[in-house]
């Protein structure tokens, strides 16, 4: 992990077209602008963790729904 130091108002460049700013510091809690292109998603991290265990649920199929699929293709013959 790359750890760097900022102050409000500046910057941290990656791969020339994404800027992470520091846009404010209040104790613990640290305000961060973040300009990139329309084509990179951006999320916390709780909300990408979500995101990725509900995508892992919805490709995982129940057993019910794996018998029932069994018995439609057994009558479809």
């Amino acid at each position: 992990m790359l750890v760097l130091t900022r102050k409000k108002g500046e910057s941290i460049i990656i791969q020339d077209n994404i800027e992470i700013t520091i846009l404010s510091v209040e104790g613990d809690i640290v305000k961060v602008g973040i300009n990139a292109p329309k084509h990179v998603d951006i999320f916390r991290e709780e909300v990408y963790l979500s995101i990725k265990e509900a995508n892992k649920e919805s490709a995982s199929p129940t057993p019910s729904n794996l018998n029932a699929l069994m018995e439609r293709l057994r009558t479809e013959k």
